[in-house]
């Protein structure tokens, strides 16, 4: 008789609207939260596709002011969220839309907790250090990668220390998210690739996280599914919306997971390069994640085994040195298919960086829930590997 996992675990998701013009109901729920004045947060990407044009005709509609906070970065700044949540106060905005990446996402929910907690940014790393609850919050994704608008995390750069920070908190979960395939169709090819294998990194390390639970296991395997099925041909058909919204429902089930079981290496190392040498993080992510399941693998061999079942890899008769194997050269494939061949060397990392990436990834929280504890050394071998 099998017994599920009956560990105390806590399970915490937003509100959400996942399908084709969910994005439209942004001014309905955003009068229902009580706003008067949104501060509209995006980037200069998001407007120039069209999407934020898009969201005030919506606002518009239900006859809501807005002030708009476009200046973030691919890795948003502390100093980005404390000019936002200036903005923010200046204008006398009492409820937030963020409509973008992860990382407009993340600086939207420092602007809300810097809004409500009167502190700078980076006195709340960590886990449940925001105490004081963060105003409405409605986020619009536009990507099927980062999954921020359905996790309790926000990522943010701390420039003097070059690290990134996590923010850990059910405080910064957003009231909704408006989940809508249309807005992924304005993504390149490339940045369709990287987002959608850093939403399949979450979903790998969700289910081996040693903070997993059935329910995390449950998202985490049928993200694996979706989005290891459907991202190749995605590429290929970047205007099938019923492709578009695999990859985006693999996504928000990747970032329930992850959300609620935490990551391991792959991000803590990744976290360490976009803090330090402000790279991409879903090309990081992307570039690391076959390196790291080749040193987790013996710790949790079932999982990845069923890992490789659920991405279509005929398992029996095996052996467990076999099955690894053809883990790795399945997800070194599939990035192949998209389009994603760097190695490490090739986006600018330098040898004479793994020391100090080494170090800053042991101390990134992330490093705790993966399926075994990795020394210094062992972090610093995986870096050398990907170079």
């Amino acid at each position: 008789m099998n017994i599920p996992n009956m560990e105390l675990r806590k399970f915490v998701v937003p509100e959400f609207v996942f399908g084709l013009d969910a994005r439209l109901l942004a001014g309905q729920y955003a009068k229902n939260f009580g706003a008067k004045k949104i501060l509209i947060v995006s980037d200069p990407g998001i407007i120039a596709a069209g999407w934020v044009d898009d969201l005030i005709e919506i606002l518009e509609v239900e006859s809501l002011a807005y002030d708009i906070y476009f200046n973030v970065s691919p890795n948003p700044r502390e100093n980005e969220v404390m000019e936002g949540a200036e903005q923010y106060k200046n204008e006398e905005c009492n409820a937030i839309v963020a409509i973008g990446g992860g990382s407009t996402l993340d600086c939207a929910k420092g602007i809300g907790i810097v809004s409500s907690n009167n502190k700078h940014i980076l006195k709340f790393e960590g886990v449940d250090n925001v105490h004081n609850p963060i105003p409405p919050l409605i986020c619009i994704p536009t990507t099927s990668g980062s999954s921020a608008d359905v996790s309790q995390f926000a990522i943010i750069e701390d420039q003097k220390r070059k690290v990134k920070i996590a923010i850990i908190s059910k405080t910064v979960v957003p009231d909704v998210a408006l989940i809508d395939p249309i807005t992924t169709t304005t993504m390149d090819n490339y940045l369709t690739a990287c987002t959608g294998i850093d939403a399949l990194v979450h979903a790998i390390e969700a289910y081996v996280s040693n903070a997993s639970s059935p329910i995390t296991d449950l998202h985490a395997l049928d993200a694996i599914r979706l989005i290891s099925s459907n991202i190749a041909e995605t590429i290929d058909n970047p205007d099938d919306l019923g492709l578009r919204g695999n990859m985006m429902l693999g996504s928000l089930e990747a970032g329930i997971a992850f959300s609620n079981a935490s990551l391991g290496a792959v991000h803590a190392l990744a976290h360490s390069l976009g803090g330090f040498l402000d790279l991409s993080h879903g090309e990081c992510n992307a570039i690391l994640l076959d390196h790291v399941i080749e040193f987790n693998f013996n710790s949790e061999p079932s999982r990845y085994e069923l890992i490789g079942e659920t991405m279509g890899i005929k398992m029996n008769g095996l052996s467990s040195e076999e099955k690894k194997a053809s883990i790795i050269n399945k997800i070194r494939s599939l990035k192949k298919s998209v389009g994603i061949e760097n190695s490490l060397e090739q986006i600018g990392v330098k040898k004479t960086d793994i020391s100090p990436l080494s170090m800053n990834a042991m101390e990134d929280p992330c490093i705790v829930t993966n399926p075994c504890k990795p020394e210094l050394e062992d972090i610093e071998k995986i870096f050398k590997n990907a170079l």
